[in-house]
């Protein structure tokens, strides 16, 4: 859901260098992992909340199913952080979360059927315990990933890597939305249960993709040298702290709305399964054709130009729900979140590994990570809260808007506090690392979709006038 991922401007290239064999083998690993993270969010962790819609669940335990995971994630990651301390295994640390991602889901999916007078909290149980082991691993997996790159290579391989995903998990998603809809109605529960066992099935299929990899990198003992307090003293500038404040704030304004829009679509508008697995897919698919070209404008224009423009452009996206409750419509909505979407989450986490040392990433990401679940907490529970008390009618100046129900409304305001943050905050930090000045036009001409179809019409329009 949830949703938060430059080459030296004389070679500007978006081919990554020849590594030696042992981080070719782990950059290999990472794209693998990607590939089965994908079947996993797709088939899996896409459809947690309707699962739960399907066992009666309320809002207000929809945004518990929400923040609760994110929460208990973040002492998983500072929990993580000090076991790599004493155990600077990093391998070790990411075969151990794995495993337990997978066997999660057998609760997750077991429980409520035992016990269905409970159901929505054991899925709200679980998948806190499934995110838990997922938070645990991400330290140890980002700073191993992150010391094969060097800093203008980030960009390129995390896109390349988040394109996996998002192809992948387009796929998975049209198939489990598929799948659930075969078993729309009495029988729904037996096609969560073959989807989820599909998800864990892929986090298994991951650690055997990691088995041959070597943690070969000094910086797993260089990590355990320096703690939380010492990080945050001496290793965290004051933009990196800034860009903190945006990040957790702006994660709090997403998540008001964020886990309503299941219900929405849902049991608002009568979606069937296949057609929330196609809205889900179609902002997939917006950030597999983005992802490439944010990553190469990251990588050559910086992280901060990244953030400015999609910081600016993902406050409206949530409006657009006031407008109309067409499929098609909603479709094309998502899509251009997608877009967006992969900008900013890339420029997010790019910008993480720009702004510290590679001894401090571990760490840095923790702390990214804790603040951000804060905001995402902060704002599913209040957003649960403001469901309970927006009307389902506004009447102004003679204009009555009355859309299917008071979601939209949310929908809207969350889509005014993200604007109110990026206004606030995205002038008050600044690029990590030297990459290529270039005048706003440019940057607005370099974006991902208005690049190749302004070329398009460029190329089409001496065609016609001959």
């Amino acid at each position: 859901m949830h949703p938060i991922p430059s080459k030296d401007p004389q070679v500007a290239t978006s081919t990554i260098s020849q590594p030696q064999s042992g981080a070719e083998q782990g950059l290999r690993y990472g794209l693998r992992d990607g590939a089965c993270q994908a079947v996993t969010q797709g088939s899996g962790e896409q459809y947690l909340s309707a699962f739960a819609l399907l066992l009666q669940a309320s809002p207000f335990q929809l945004s518990v199913l929400s923040a609760l995971p994110q929460l208990v994630g973040t002492v998983a990651q500072l929990l993580s952080v000090k076991v790599l301390q004493w155990f600077p295994n990093r391998k070790g640390l990411i075969s151990a979360g794995t495993v337990g991602q997978a066997l999660m889901w057998i609760p997750i999916v077991l429980l409520p059927l035992l016990l269905p007078q409970w159901g929505p909290w054991l899925v709200v149980g679980g998948a806190t315990a499934y995110f838990a082991c997922a938070h645990f691993t991400a330290p140890a997996w980002n700073s191993l990933i992150a010391g094969w790159l060097g800093q203008h290579e980030r960009g390129a391989y995390f896109a390349r890597r988040a394109k996996i995903i998002a192809g992948l998990s387009f796929f998975a998603l049209c198939g489990a939305g598929w799948i659930l809809s075969l078993w729309q109605h009495s029988t729904a529960w037996w096609g969560f249960v073959l989807v989820f066992a599909l998800a864990g099935s892929a986090r298994i299929l991951s650690v055997l993709a990691l088995s041959p990899v070597q943690d070969e990198h000094p910086t797993a003992h260089l990590e355990a040298q320096q703690g939380f307090r010492g990080f945050f003293r001496l290793g965290a500038t004051k933009d990196f702290r800034r860009f903190l404040v945006f990040s957790g704030l702006m994660h709090a304004s997403v998540l008001i709305a964020g886990p309503f829009f299941v219900l929405y679509l849902l049991q608002d508008i009568h979606l069937s399964y296949i057609g929330y697995g196609g809205w889900l897919a179609t902002g997939l698919l917006g950030q597999l054709l983005a992802l490439q070209a944010w990553g190469n404008f990251g990588d050559r224009f910086g992280n901060k130009a990244l953030l400015s423009i999609t910081g600016f452009a993902v406050p409206f996206l949530p409006m657009l729900y006031l407008v109309s409750t067409n499929l098609s419509f909603l479709l094309v909505v998502n899509f251009v979140g997608g877009v967006i979407w992969a900008g900013l989450g890339l420029g997010l986490q790019n910008y993480v590994f720009d702004s510290v040392s590679p001894e401090d990433r571990a760490k840095a990401i923790a702390l990214y990570s804790t603040v951000n679940a804060v905001g995402w907490s902060m704002g599913a529970l209040l957003g649960s809260w403001l469901v309970e008390h927006l009307p389902t009618r506004i009447e102004w100046g003679g204009v009555v808007l009355q859309p299917a129900s008071n979601l939209p409304f949310l929908f809207c305001l969350s889509g005014v506090l993200r604007l109110l943050v990026s206004v606030s905050f995205l002038g008050s930090f600044h690029e990590a690392r030297q990459v290529e000045r270039a005048p706003r036009r440019q940057l607005l001409w370099e974006l991902p979709i208005v690049k190749p179809v302004a070329q398009f019409v460029v190329w089409t329009l001496p065609k016609l006038n001959r």
